[in-house]
């Protein structure tokens, strides 16, 4: 079926794309995944390239576009070619959105041109030791000072991806109390300079996938914030990150599709050129209906990534309608990466293949953004469970 999500700029863009992921990411990727980082001046060659300004307005050095499409068609390349992009999806998918919403005038012309090139790379932080999903039991703080000019920010956050690259980070901390009758109240966004006295990266983290992004621990002890740097109105971050979780399961979603549709690819490949008791292992019955059953699958989750991008660029994705589409997406590309890497055999549990690389990065996709649990709860509360 001709598939009609994508135009003529973005396939242009498409290629663009693939020919410099077979450039710059391919003959090194495997160096990266062993050292669980992307070097730093990996992100100034995707700022050259524009990746990060696509949806930046062009009085800040971007390209105005205001369109998810071009980062969907990045998540399709880097999923065929069976890499990543380290933690750019983060600085451009999470962060930016929150900066084009919620800056004032002086903030955009002060961080956008350098978030454009790639000279500040971005990372939010949400997540804290012991609340995981609960973002109303954060415990980070960020007192005003008696004079009135900065914030002192207390405490740590765990599982931020970006965090060890990143010169500004998104904070999530509460600069008042939370009440009985509004535990949601007194959160406020600090974008915080990581080279602030008391701004510490601890760990970074071993994950189970994605090992190219890297993902820290940090922590905050009577760190300065500038006033300056406070992102829209001091208590009003929750709902904030309420308004970009659709964008963000989007994202997440269409990762998924991407990902299943690429291990199909790479099984298909595998089972013609494997041969298993004197035949190829492509010409077995079971091999055969395995895969047409992934297909099908496939065909069923672009369907659905690609309505839910026509939905979002028409200001009309809701949360619901988000969150239906990562469930589905996420808890269907699990089944499919799974019967892909059995079909490779023992081969498929080798690291050295990308089969077994998309197995262990798309489990995560089920957890983060919201787990499966969470998008259950928001579509049966859309349906007036």
């Amino acid at each position: 079926m001709r598939r009609t999500v994508f135009n003529e700029d973005h396939e242009a863009f498409r290629e663009t794309i693939r020919d410099f992921i077979a450039a710059e990411v391919v003959p090194h990727y495997d160096e990266w995944r062993e050292a669980g980082i992307v070097p730093r001046d990996f992100y100034r060659k995707l700022g050259k390239l524009g990746v990060f300004g696509i949806e930046v307005p062009e009085e800040y050095g971007g390209a105005g576009q205001s369109t998810f499409k071009f980062q969907a068609v990045i998540t399709e390349e880097c999923a065929r070619a069976g890499v990543s992009f380290g933690s750019a999806g983060v600085h451009t998918a999470l962060c930016l959105p929150y900066l084009l919403a919620y800056a004032n005038e002086e903030q955009k012309r002060r961080w956008l041109p350098a978030f454009v090139s790639g000279e500040m790379m971005t990372a939010i932080a949400m997540t804290e030791p012991g609340t995981g999903s609960d973002l109303a039991g954060m415990k980070t703080t960020a007192r005003l000072s008696q004079d009135g000019t900065h914030y002192v920010l207390n405490g740590a956050k765990t599982f931020i991806t970006g965090g060890v690259h990143a010169d500004r980070v998104i904070v999530c901390a509460r600069t008042a109390p939370p009440t009985p009758e509004d535990r949601r109240g007194g959160i406020s966004l600090l974008v915080v300079d990581t080279a602030s006295e008391g701004y510490a990266v601890g760990r970074k983290l071993e994950k189970l996938g994605l090992k190219t992004s890297d993902t820290a621990e940090l922590s905050f002890t009577g760190v300065k914030v500038p006033v300056q740097d406070l992102l829209g109105e001091e208590g009003k971050a929750f709902s904030y990150l309420t308004h970009n979780l659709p964008q963000e399961r989007l994202g997440i979603a269409f990762g998924a599709y991407a990902q299943s549709a690429a291990a199909v690819a790479f099984a298909t490949e595998y089972v013609r050129d494997r041969t298993v008791f004197g035949q190829a292992v492509a010409s077995f019955q079971n091999t055969k209906f395995v895969l047409a059953d992934c297909r099908s699958e496939v065909d069923a989750m672009q369907a659905v990534v690609d309505r839910a991008l026509e939905a979002h660029d028409a200001g009309e994705l809701t949360a619901a309608d988000a969150a239906s589409a990562k469930l589905f997406t996420t808890e269907r590309a699990a089944v499919v990466i799974d019967k892909c890497l059995q079909l490779h055999g023992g081969y498929g549990y080798m690291m050295e293949y990308p089969i077994a690389r998309l197995y262990a990065d798309t489990r995560v996709s089920r957890i983060y953004g919201g787990t499966s649990e969470v998008m259950r709860s928001i579509v049966a509360k859309s349906m007036g469970l």
